[in-house]
């Protein structure tokens, strides 16, 4: 089950993702991956490395406020550093051991997602929902 719902959670992102139009889609993820690249950098676990994979992720999501490949780009930059801080003993959440593990599995599912060009799961189900004509990449 820890295994699970990481994937599940990377899912359900894309999932809510999807009720988000294009081009709002995709620069919404590029704000959320710079986010996600400066999540770690108050706890210190990996001392003064914190900074320059902080500026590398945001410069990756500067480029993916136009590029849906910079922004998974970016998520698997994150998974790294999420497995490099599973492994060092500095999770994520500091009171939940493997919360770092988790978001290593989690972050993949999203990059997938990302690197397929960020598609609405709403639309590919088949379900149509008002405006999903007017979506553009």
């Amino acid at each position: 089950m820890p295994y699970v719902l990481p994937i599940g959670i990377g899912v359900l992102y894309a999932l809510l993702m999807s009720l988000i139009r294009e081009p709002h889609r995709r620069r919404f993820n590029a704000v959320m991956v710079a986010g996600a690249g400066a999540a770690y950098l108050g706890s210190g676990g990996m001392g003064g490395w914190e900074f320059p994979f902080t500026a590398l992720v945001t410069y990756v999501a500067y480029r993916g406020l136009e590029s849906w490949t910079f922004i998974g780009i970016g998520w698997l930059l994150h998974t790294a550093w999420d497995v490099v801080h599973h492994l060092k003993g500095n999770p994520i959440i500091p009171f939940a051991h493997d919360s770092s593990l988790g978001c290593a599995l989690c972050d993949p599912v999203i990059a997938v997602w990302c690197l397929a060009g960020g598609p609405s799961l709403l639309r590919l189900r088949g379900g149509k929902r008002p405006g999903a004509a007017r979506e553009h990449a």
